[in-house]
């Protein structure tokens, strides 16, 4: 024992952006908006910061930022009304499952689409398309890692009150700081080493061990 504290895991639905939209979503309970018109937001203002960054230039990337931090709010926010409301359902989780895959894997690709014109070239859409499918790719081998676990723990713990996906929320100040270049770089790397090693832990697993 070196005396050092152990971070402490996040478990599901603990997050401090879950419990802020918690709090926020509480006066929705029982009135008429519904987790899947938050959904459906979320979907609709995913697939506008996709435009948006696509468009590319500074306010490409600012109007991206601010609709990507809606959507990604309103991704918290449908499932925690539906907690609270006692609306969970299969229907609705796959919903939900779907537009979140579909709009994660779509921004790389978009930002891609957006920096065609920059030192990058042809090579942003390559390396956006790169990074789209391999997000894709990592997120469907991870549901079906979860739905095999014993308990509801997620593939990826977060740490410290953050989800492993909380990191989607700092696309935005990214984008905002002409930082697009080298996140798109750092995707392109890291996004399919995400998805084989997502790949090999489920293998494992259906092969009897465990691996974290």
């Amino acid at each position: 024992m070196d005396g050092k504290a152990e971070p402490v895991p996040t478990t599901p639905f603990t997050s401090w952006t879950h419990r802020l939209a918690r709090a926020l979503v509480r006066p929705l309970v029982g009135g008429p908006i519904t987790p899947n018109h938050l959904t459906t937001g979320r979907l609709v203002s995913g697939l506008a910061a996709c435009a948006a960054f696509l468009l590319g230039g500074p306010m490409g990337d600012l109007w991206g930022g601010v609709l990507w931090l809606v959507s990604c709010f309103l991704d918290r926010a449908d499932g925690e009304l539906a907690r609270l409301g006692g609306t969970t359902s299969r229907s609705g989780h796959l919903y939900d499952y779907y537009c979140d895959v579909g709009v994660n894997g779509l921004f790389f690709l978009a930002v891609g689409g957006g920096l065609r014109g920059s030192a990058f070239g042809g090579w942003a859409v390559l390396m956006g398309a790169l990074a789209g499918v391999s997000v894709v790719a990592a997120s469907v081998l991870a549901e079906q890692l979860e739905s095999e676990e014993e308990t509801a723990a997620k593939a990826y713990t977060g740490i410290l009150g953050f989800d492993f996906d909380d990191v989607l929320y700092l696309f935005a100040p990214i984008a905002w700081l002409g930082w697009l270049p080298y996140l798109l770089i750092g995707a392109a790397a890291g996004a399919p080493s995400v998805a084989l090693l997502t790949w090999w832990r489920l293998r494992a697993r259906r092969n009897g061990c465990t691996v974290r």
